[in-house]
């Protein structure tokens, strides 16, 4: 082996050495000790502080699981160019198979009242002493205690005979950023509580803490409404409905999981669906062709147009009612305004808007936006406790509100990368990356609108050249392509040239999965076990913390294996590699080189 290979497998060599598998995300400080494998029963005495249901049922969900599934890692880990598999807990010679055995649980948290909000303390630690009959649990909260536990589930495995603990283990871990999620859309296309749960399933199992739920589009208005009921006439069909009860239903579900849910509302522009019913006159642009193909005329995105009348004196009092009836349901401080993409010829629609800019001629598209930002956010803050996240247009895209302000506001940056990232943080707002180039886990799959005269091409005309067009290597009418690999997310360093005032700003990652060709169907398989690799990124980081340096080889194999384990928990992931990758570690990789990636 090259020697700066043995140097980029250092963490391998010191926290791994001797075991199968380890847990996913990697955490902050592991330890494992060689003394041998420490066998586990299937009924084991835990110690739980009292009087705490949702510990109680973390454990309960944990712990079944251990005893159901009897796991054995289908990825081991081993040093490259060997392509035998690493050893498994099976393999450990029956001397020391059984020389340890737990026998309790100790789990102890100093704040059992902290609520799931941002901030909220999540370390952990989990000490596995040899020769020592007992696992000790602690954590500061009883959100870092779940932590532990779907950490104990992964190392919990089986060697045939029954459940071991390959070595003494040491775990010291807590998240970098405080915001660790993914992003579903069920206006674009709907998408089932059962599903939405299986989404919540892959994030607590990966320390995900996040579920942005972008409730509605100009497509459809989901949600039943007891303020105005009239709204899901909009929804695509009467089963295609969230009542008040699946949305608590879900709340609840992600809660006990230790996952928030942040809902989003996405105005004023995306706000055709639902609000034309209330009132037509405060839509603007509804009826309109969308016209991508004559930008003269061009009123939104994609179909179908149309966005809150802002000038329109009896939009907000239905905004304010809408909102306040949602925020109802939502356990969160945090609710998403949206924001994002106004289209400014939608406003050619509205006599409102023409009237205001014509009445001054110095007055632009920023004024009207501003308008916007000084009547709506008035309303959203009205509910206690309340802060903001809104999509990065309203303050640096054009049009864009240029007077907003810091306090209480988290801004959610999905173009341009860094560079949106950089301006965002100079300018003073906490930022969440969710950049499309690193992070959009829809993109990739080709366009989805009909009669595009772009695919009507039967040979590459740039083929001399060397360009590329939609057919011959270019984006496939997919506006952020390419498709989003696992390693082109972990390997996104979002902080890169930031001062460290700057990176203070930066609250953590949200990975999108936008709908317009999403549903039950497929859901699951686009969303893991790539956003899992955001998992890692957001929690640990994606660097060797004794060496600097990348370690996006060691992630395969732990990666690998946590697709399976999500199987096993009944979360559809996609496969990444051939299985052949999975019991050869390293065999898969492009580089012999293990310091290729820097």
């Amino acid at each position: 082996m090259h020697i700066n290979s043995l140097v980029a497998v250092g963490w391998l060599a010191s926290a791994a050495a001797a075991v199968a598998v380890n847990p996913l995300p990697a955490p902050r400080s592991i330890t494992w000790g060689s003394s041998g494998p420490i066998s586990v029963p299937d009924h084991i005495d835990v110690r739980l502080p009292r009087n705490n249901s949702i510990l109680t049922q973390g454990w309960n969900r944990a712990w079944s699981k251990v005893v159901e599934l009897q796991w054995v890692p289908k990825a081991t880990e081993a040093p490259i160019a060997t392509y035998e598999p690493f050893p498994t807990a099976a393999a450990v010679p029956k001397s020391k198979r059984h020389e340890n055995a737990i026998r309790s649980v100790s789990v102890k948290v100093s704040d059992l009242g902290a609520e799931l909000q941002e901030d909220v303390d999540e370390s952990y630690t989990i000490d596995i002493k040899e020769g020592s009959s007992t696992i000790h649990i602690e954590a500061e909260t009883v959100w870092g205690a779940l932590h532990a536990f779907t950490t104990l589930q992964q190392i919990v495995i089986s060697n045939g005979n029954g459940l071991i603990i390959e070595q003494p283990v040491h775990i010291k871990d807590s998240p970098i950023y405080a915001w660790r999620g993914v992003m579903i859309d069920t206006g674009r296309n709907f998408i089932t509580v059962p599903k939405i749960k299986e989404q919540i399933d892959g994030l607590a199992l990966s320390k995900l803490n996040v579920l942005h739920w972008h409730l509605d589009d100009s497509q459809s208005w989901p949600i039943e409404m007891e303020s105005f009921p009239e709204m899901t006439k909009d929804a695509f069909s009467p089963a295609e409905r969230f009542s008040h009860q699946d949305i608590l239903d879900v709340v609840e579900y992600a809660h006990v999981r230790g996952v928030r849910v942040l809902p989003e509302v996405d105005m004023p522009g995306h706000s055709a669906s639902g609000w034309q019913q209330v009132d037509p006159s405060i839509v603007a642009c509804a009826h309109s062709w969308w016209s991508n193909d004559d930008w003269t005329y061009h009123t939104a995105v994609e179909p179908n147009p149309g966005q809150l009348d802002i000038l329109n004196n009896k939009t907000y009092p239905i905004v304010e009612k809408v909102y306040n009836e949602l925020s109802t349901l939502f356990r969160d401080n945090y609710f998403h305004v949206g924001g994002d993409e106004l289209q400014t010829n939608c406003y050619n629609f509205s006599s409102n808007v023409v009237d205001f800019l014509a009445a001054d001629p110095s007055r632009t598209y920023n004024d009207v936006t501003q308008y916007w930002v000084d009547h709506a956010f008035p309303i959203f803050k009205k509910v206690k406790d309340r802060k903001l996240v809104v999509w990065e247009d309203l303050i640096i895209n054009d049009p864009h509100a240029p007077n907003v302000s810091t306090e209480g506001l988290l801004v959610q940056s999905w173009n341009n990368g860094i560079a949106n990232i950089d301006n965002l943080t100079r300018l003073g707002y906490d930022v969440l990356v969710s950049s499309s180039d690193f992070m959009y886990l829809d993109c990739g799959y080709g366009g989805f609108v009909g009669n595009d005269p772009r695919y009507d091409v039967q040979s590459n005309p740039d083929a001399a050249s060397g360009l590329a067009n939609f057919n011959y290597g270019g984006n496939g009418g997919s506006w952020c392509a390419p498709y989003k690999t696992w390693q082109r997310i972990y390997d996104y360093d979002f902080t890169t040239n930031l001062t460290d005032a700057q990176a203070k700003h930066v609250k953590g990652a949200i990975a999108p999965l936008w709908s317009e060709q999403v549903d039950d169907s497929c859901v699951s398989t686009k969303m893991w076990p790539r956003a899992a690799a955001l998992a890692e990124l957001v929690w640990s980081g994606n660097k060797d913390p004794k060496t600097g340096l990348k370690r996006t080889t060691q992630l395969t194999q732990r990666l690998l294996n946590f697709r399976e384990y999500l199987l096993a928990n009944g979360v559809q992931a996609s496969p990444l590699m051939s299985k052949y990758c999975l019991s050869h570690p390293h065999a898969c990789d492009l580089n012999y080189n293990q310091t290729s990636v820097l």
